[in-house]
């Protein structure tokens, strides 16, 4: 949980930062993109789970 909430500080402190010098924002300005690294992350775990299951 600790992790969690480090990383919606930094993402806070990022965007703010970004903001202020007018750049673009480094994420997925749509649900799409989130989704497909939602997507990425999850198949990631998935990979794990299934090497550790299956081939240990």
């Amino acid at each position: 949980m600790n992790e969690v909430l480090l990383s919606l500080v930094a993402g806070l402190f990022v965007g703010v930062l970004f903001s202020a010098i007018k750049l673009p924002i480094p994420a997925p300005p749509v649900l799409s993109g989130i989704m497909g690294i939602v997507g990425v992350y999850l198949g990631s775990v998935g990979y794990h789970w299934i090497v550790e299951r299956f081939f240990a």
